[in-house]
């Protein structure tokens, strides 16, 4: 695997210092300016995204694009409805890095285009706001740093909680000793999904640019569950629901326990309800990584079957200290000290707002978002490595000074792949 430098990579203080600089100069003086944007994949998440940034009063959707052409029409008219202007559309998301109008894309296609349209973007200088997960693969990711770093491109990570109130006033208690010291962070994923039955083939449907949406996974024939729900249980497209759903309270655990990268990941993942259809993806998974330097733990629990929740929440994290524990999920959180005292239990808003807000706002000022993708990179990576562990069913070692498994053959060779075509990760980026 080519790597990027260490020294390159983690040079994170200087690149900031830097960032803000040139950004800051090239942010426009007029406070009333909208920052133009191009919305890549108008489905599902990313329409999401293209509605919420079209109703922020200082960004205009100026460009929408999709592979399928047949859904731009409808979409921008109701992008215009909401910012009383009409968005451009295009299917080949390299017509809108072309063109000079764009000041940033946002990428919520499936994840196996994050990493390349990511780079692209920050290649001909864009500045993105890229889903989660950052990527498919680890050396994906990696690039995408990369990317950022040389050519001094504001990038957020979708993973909105990192600008939720409740959740940045809950890190604050954690880092004030509240709960004493935390040894261990619990990220769990409790939720009901469902089935994917086996489909036949079919033929292209009309208006689908099906080699685009291949990008850089291996060349397969059309399939219906490639291109809606399944894909993201498939490993050539998705990363299962560690990668999505779980890699949120990754983050999320990561952060409080103050922690990088682990050094040892161990676990199992296997289908137990699932039987029978075509997900490739675990829907049960139990996960743990080793920080040793900061003495501290973080579990992952998986359960895809589930109509219940756990300390009330959905998806969430707990966190463990010595004095009491903390849970929190995206609707609230509580404090439970000695004796199962619960001293605190408060309700809280959720959405995009916020996160989306920090990105305009960061492109203006130059400063790192409050998801900047060095750390979705490292939280990304804990759902890899999970997944990783699962896969070839044996604990793995990390080793982060060179981003790999160390002598791991076996293990070094998944954490990249080849590409395919045109759509190739850039080892120079």
């Amino acid at each position: 695997m080519t790597d990027v430098s260490r020294r390159d990579f983690l040079a994170t203080t200087a690149a900031a210092a830097v960032l803000a600089q040139s950004t800051a100069r090239a942010a426009s003086d007029s406070a009333n300016e909208r920052i133009n944007l191009c919305v890549i994949g108008i489905r599902g998440r990313g329409g999401g995204l293209a509605r919420g940034f079209a109703g922020l009063p200082n960004a205009r959707v100026s460009h929408v694009c999709d592979v399928n052409e047949t859904l731009l029409g409808p979409f921008a008219q109701q992008i215009n409805d909401i910012q009383q202007v009409a968005p451009k559309t295009l299917t080949d998301l390299r017509r809108a890095l072309d063109d000079r109008e764009v000041d940033a894309i946002v990428v919520g296609t499936p994840d196996h285009w994050h990493a390349l349209a990511t780079i692209w973007g920050c290649q001909a200088g864009k500045h993105v706001y890229v889903e989660k997960p950052i990527s498919n693969n680890v050396h994906e990711g990696r690039q995408m740093v990369a990317a950022a770093r040389k050519h001094k491109r504001i990038v957020q990570v979708g993973t909105q909680s990192r600008s939720a109130p409740h959740y940045r006033e809950v890190m604050e208690m954690i880092r004030g000793g509240r709960i004493g010291r935390v040894h261990m962070a619990k990220a769990f994923n409790s939720q009901l999904r469902r089935k994917v039955p086996a489909v036949a083939d079919s033929a292209i449907p009309d208006g689908l640019d099906w080699n685009i949406w291949q990008g850089p996974a291996p060349e397969k024939p059309y399939n219906s569950n490639r291109y809606t729900y399944g894909w993201r249980w498939l490993w050539d497209y998705g990363t299962g629901d560690m990668g999505n759903d779980g890699v949120h309270d990754l983050d999320i655990a990561r952060w409080g326990l103050g922690v990088d990268y682990p050094t040892d990941v161990q676990g199992m993942g296997d289908k137990l309800e699932f039987v029978g259809d075509i997900q490739e993806t675990p829907d049960t998974q139990v996960v743990s990584f080793r920080f040793p330097e900061q003495q501290a733990t973080l579990v992952y629990e998986q359960r895809l079957w589930s109509p219940y929740h756990q300390e009330g929440y959905e998806n969430g994290c707990i966190f463990y200290g010595t004095n009491g524990y903390i849970a929190i999920g995206r609707r609230g959180w509580k404090l439970v000290e000695a004796r199962n005292k619960v001293a605190v239990e408060q309700g809280a808003e959720f959405g995009d707002t916020p996160h989306q807000q920090n990105f305009l706002d960061c492109i203006r000022s130059g400063k790192l978002p409050n998801c900047d993708i060095e750390e979705g990179y490292k939280s990304t990576l804990l759902a890899h490595l999970g997944n990783l562990t699962c896969r070839l069913k044996r604990p793995l070692a990390w080793n982060a000074a060179t981003h790999s498994f160390g002598n791991d053959s076996e293990a070094n060779a998944l954490l990249s792949r080849p590409g395919r075509a045109e759509f190739v990760i850039p080892q120079i980026v």
